[in-house]
């Protein structure tokens, strides 16, 4: 048996709002995750930044032990 044209659309916008809807869902939770990712980043820039300034200070401490 063939559904009628009138069932067949009905289906097809529930199947297009439910997309809609799911679509959203996972473009949020990418979003949260890409902020998670940047801040996660950023520590990761300051991290760097803290050892390459401790490096720095104990080469000028082995500098000066050796001078």
């Amino acid at each position: 048996a063939v559904a009628p044209l009138g069932q067949v659309s009905e289906l097809a916008e529930q199947l297009e709002e439910r997309l809609f809807h799911l679509y959203g869902y996972h473009n949020e939770l990418i979003q949260e995750r890409l902020q998670a990712l940047t801040g996660v980043m950023e520590s990761i820039d300051e991290v760097q930044a803290e050892l390459r300034h401790i490096c720095c200070t104990v080469e000028a401490a082995y500098r000066d032990l050796c001078l």
